[in-house]
């Protein structure tokens, strides 16, 4: 009798055994782990970009008013040779109706604070040289229409002839174009070096 008991005792463990086995390989395996993320930093996104603004474009200068009498004067062109010296200008008509000129312009100098020079204005180029055809051409009448332009000549030798006397310098050239118009001043960037000569000729208006 104890015999059988053992028997049946082993075997009903044996089954039990064998049940808890399979209960236990029926059971669903756990879900694997998600793979870790990369450690770098997130990836910005790049922001837009922006187009440059326009540079802000300079404002032109306001045209210079036209002076009274409506004509400008306006400093040429000058050749220097061994003392000799030939600059002309400009008169512009800046105006809107025909301008008329006729012989010769009236002339003065002045220096860098703006005080009247004593110089002695003639027509044409004697005593300062010979014959100079810019100064000593004919007086002729010119008509200027609306943005055209003549031009006059002036003749000078820098030259010192007396130590005593201290040189003069023009800075600031005035002229008067015709009889009655409005005076004009232009002050000039190359000076009218007269030395002690105090001479100066002025050639007539020419188209």
């Amino acid at each position: 009798m104890i015999a059988k008991r053992w028997v049946r005792g082993v075997v009903g463990g044996a089954v039990a055994a064998g049940v808890l086995a399979a209960a236990a390989g029926c059971e669903t395996p756990p879900a694997p782990k998600a793979a870790p993320g990369p450690t770098g930093a997130p990836r910005q996104t790049p922001a837009p970009s922006r187009s440059p603004s326009p540079a802000a474009t300079a404002p032109e200068p306001a045209p210079e008013p036209c002076p009274e009498g409506g004509v400008r004067l306006v400093e040429g062109s000058g050749d220097a040779v061994m003392g000799l010296r030939l600059e002309g200008y400009r008169l512009v008509n800046c105006g809107t109706d025909a301008y008329v000129l006729e012989g010769y312009p009236q002339v003065r100098l002045l220096d860098k604070q703006d005080q009247l020079l004593e110089v002695t204005v003639g027509h044409g180029s004697a005593p300062i040289t010979s014959e100079v055809p810019a100064v000593d051409a004919p007086p002729e009448r010119v008509t200027l229409a609306p943005g055209q332009t003549a031009s006059m000549a002036l003749l000078w030798r820098d030259r010192i002839t007396d130590v005593s006397v201290p040189p003069v310098e023009g800075w600031v050239l005035e002229v008067t174009p015709k009889p009655g118009a409005p005076r004009l001043g232009l002050r000039l960037t190359r000076p009218v070096d007269l030395g002690n000569t105090g001479r100066l000729g002025v050639g007539p208006w020419r188209r």
